[in-house]
């Protein structure tokens, strides 16, 4: 079973959040794991926050440090085997820089917000800017809060910018929001990647793109329970190293999480990362192709670091990660 260690490489949206915090930092600690073994990492970019740091920083120097900071990071990783992907927020089109700091206008949180043609622009000048910076051939997208729906306008950009694999659906996966939407419901356990055309949660053998699941695990609402008293408590090992803080959900869907059973990303997050291990021997016994994790370095703790470790150096499995151009 090929592994892949997927990471959204973005900053939170509150509370004037700093790279050296959401970024930097958290990738320095998962680079201490994943070097000396030699395993390499997919950075899916938020490339809408790069175009924003050239956009201002030539008004405000702290904003040239930031972008000499996230560049210079990108451009070692890739250096040393990594690799970068598209990732697109496309809110980063309303948001702005000011002497308070960044000004987020999450009105139009997903590329469905936009017109066909707006989209088609934001994914060639994202394509266009990740490529130019790092030099490196770009092949695959994941939509922003997994919100890829529907695709057949998104598609139709991705094409025409030579990128042909995606990673955003995870099996089961729903929530209709304001500012989200997915419903990945009627996805199973059957397969962990399929080719498509334009829709990507319905197999096309002979379509133009190959989808390649993020993983993912049933999770009952004591996980949940235990998560809320962890943050509570404020427990030093479940304490991320960034500073700022995520965008929470809706009410009724904290509710949901509370009271009924649901579906998760296999992820590195924070105390989600304690089913690492329980999601790979449940992929395995499936006989899956391929187990997708995935990450933000911004929800990095001392506890997630430590299982990621624990699970990454279990049976020889750096030798199992792969990159998604071993796809192409």
């Amino acid at each position: 079973m090929k592994i892949l260690i997927t990471l959204d490489y973005e900053l939170f949206y509150e509370n004037n959040p700093k790279p050296e915090d959401c970024i930097i930092k958290p990738m320095q600690e998962i680079l201490k794991i994943v070097d000396p073994l030699g395993v390499k990492l997919v950075l899916f970019v938020d490339v809408g926050y790069l175009k924003c740091l050239e956009k201002y920083k030539s008004a405000f120097p702290e904003l040239e440090k930031d972008y000499q900071l996230v560049t210079g990071q990108m451009k070692e990783l890739c250096a040393n085997g990594h690799e970068v992907q598209l990732h697109i927020h496309p809110h980063w089109e309303d948001t702005i820089y000011n002497e308070k700091g960044w000004d987020f206008d999450l009105t139009r949180y997903k590329l469905s917000d936009f017109t066909d043609e707006e989209t088609l622009a934001i994914v060639t000048e994202y394509t266009e800017i990740l490529h130019r910076i790092t030099g490196q051939e770009i092949t695959s997208f994941r939509a922003g809060g997994w919100s890829a729906q529907p695709f057949e306008p998104i598609g139709k950009a991705l094409l025409q910018n030579g990128v042909t694999i995606d990673s955003t659906v995870y099996p089961r996966g729903l929530l209709k929001s304001k500012d989200q939407w997915f419903d990945f419901k009627n996805i199973g356990f059957e397969k962990s990647s399929w080719r498509f055309s334009k829709d990507l949660v319905k197999e096309d053998k002979n379509g133009s793109f190959l989808e390649v699941a993020i993983s993912s695990f049933k999770v009952l609402p004591f996980f949940f329970w235990r998560f809320v008293a962890v943050r509570l408590l404020r427990i030093s090992e479940h304490v991320s190293y960034s500073k700022s803080s995520a965008v929470g959900p809706s009410k009724l869907h904290i509710l949901r999480l509370l009271l009924w059973p649901s579906y998760s990303v296999v992820a590195i997050d924070g105390f989600k990362a304690r089913y690492l291990e329980n999601a790979y021997q449940f992929y395995k016994k499936k006989n899956l192709e391929d187990f997708v994790i995935i990450g933000h370095p911004k929800a990095f703790t001392p506890f997630s670091m430590k299982k990621f470790k624990q699970f990454i150096e279990k049976e020889n499995r750096a030798k199992q990660v792969v990159v998604f151009s071993e796809y192409k």
